[in-house]
């Protein structure tokens, strides 16, 4: 009977059932396949959620509303003043009806009607437009800035998704392989070849496995959930997939290039450069602002039966208020502007470098797994479950080389998501996905 146990046992080792030698650069993200009968669910790449994530998220969508919101206040900074009609009756009995007469009326109340309107002076209206196109600018980066962002959580969850269905597909892929060693082992613990102290660990030992798999399902439910989110919910089917892999595709980009680029690209730096022109545009204005406007006006009386006209001119007099405390303001802006753009460019450098660092030791990481620790990991597994399987080896020895091969394969999983969400930060921190 043990002989016949350590045949079938050694069949089970060379069996094509086991789990297959694991990619050294990708890992495949193993979707789940549909219940019986049910539609297969919409699959998406990344570059799909991007497009979808710029299209239908809904707090983008909210941004961009004040692009808009800002175009129209440039409609209100270009509009001229309104003309003023002016009317009024003096006169009139109306606590006298009985005089009420059109000889009363024409010899002695009193009409009048004018019209006046007021000139800026200055080109107010052509600088308050200016600055008014200015301050969109800012804004219309700004909100780049914020695509920039989203594109960077999308990328970073969708890579979440990844790992979290690589990770499922491992896990049932080990506890299938698992659950062959249980049944070889009571069937050692039938034919009296080992004690039921030993069966009581493996069978523990099969609880981990099952609790693997529901962790890793319940990740991958909330990372789908988490990237829908994202998406916005009316741009995908609720049973939706994802399609892609966990891989390693190496950067050459040189930390000069990133910078140059990023220099270039980021649209926060470009908000703040603009916000500097914005300012001094409110500067201008303020200055204009201090000239006083003229109001001319030409009006029409008929008083006593005789007709008149009057034409009147005004401006105030700036002997006090001259916009003195607004144009101080405006300059004191230009120079907070010029230092929020000194320290944004900073941050821009800085992000370049952290993130050129991070990806820089997320790849030798890579390097260290893919050198041989991954197939080192697996070949230790095989070589313990096997001689186990033949009774070679003891127990202890067997499930210690099982919970390495399992912490190795997980941890290379997540080395690899970390390398690719290193490489999204770089795209984020340069502006432009786009490398070098």
């Amino acid at each position: 009977m043990r002989t016949f146990l350590a045949i079938v046992a050694g069949l089970a080792i060379l069996s094509p059932s086991l789990p297959a030698q694991e990619p050294k650069q990708s890992l495949p993200s193993a979707p789940l396949p549909p219940a019986s009968g049910a539609s297969s669910p919409a699959s998406i790449t990344l570059d799909d959620a991007l497009r979808l994530a710029i299209e239908h998220n809904h707090a983008l969508l909210a941004l961009r509303s004040t692009i808009l919101q800002s175009q129209a206040q440039e409609i209100t900074a270009n509009l001229r003043p309104n003309p003023v009609l002016a009317w009024d009756a003096q006169f009139l009995p109306i606590f006298q009806p009985d005089q009420f007469s059109a000889d009363y009326l024409n010899n002695n109340a009193q009409f009048d009607a004018g019209l006046s309107y007021l000139f800026e002076r200055g080109k107010k209206r052509q600088h308050r437009l200016q600055a008014a196109q200015d301050a969109t600018a800012v804004v219309r980066s700004q909100v780049s800035d914020s695509e920039r962002q989203l594109v960077f959580n999308v990328a970073q969850q969708f890579i979440g998704v990844l790992l979290a269905e690589s990770t499922l597909s491992f896990a049932e892929q080990d506890l299938d392989s698992f659950q062959k060693t249980v049944d070889i082992s009571e069937a050692r613990f039938h034919a009296g070849d080992m004690s039921e102290g030993d069966l009581l660990k493996i069978r523990l030992q099969l609880l981990q496995f099952e609790s693997d798999v529901s962790a890793a399902k319940l990740a991958r439910v909330q990372a789908l959930a988490g990237l829908r989110q994202l998406l916005g919910f009316a741009s995908v089917a609720e049973d939706y997939d994802v399609s892609g892999d966990l891989g390693y595709e190496p950067v050459r980009s040189a930390l000069p290039d990133l910078k140059v680029m990023a220099s270039q690209a980021r649209p926060d730096l470009v908000a703040a450069q603009q916000g500097v022109t914005a300012a001094r545009s409110q500067l201008a204005l303020a200055e204009v602002n201090g000239k006083q406007d003229l109001t001319a006006g030409a009006s029409y009386s008929h008083t006593a039966g005789t007709s008149s006209a009057t034409f009147a001119f005004n401006i105030p007099l700036a002997l006090f208020n001259r916009n003195q405390g607004e144009i101080a303001r405006t300059r004191y802006a230009i120079t907070q502007a010029q230092e929020q753009l000194s320290e944004t460019s900073q941050q821009v450098s800085t992000d370049v470098v952290d993130a050129y660092e991070n990806l820089r030791t997320s790849d030798r990481i890579i390097q260290l797994y893919r050198g041989g620790y991954v197939d080192q990991a697996k070949r230790s597994r095989d070589i313990s479950e096997y001689a186990y399987r033949r009774g070679a080896a003891s127990l202890l020895d067997y499930l210690d080389a099982e919970r390495t091969y399992r912490a190795n394969q997980l941890a290379y999983r997540q080395a690899l998501a970390s390398y690719m969400v290193a490489v999204e930060q770089l795209r984020e921190a340069v502006g432009t996905r786009t490398l070098p």
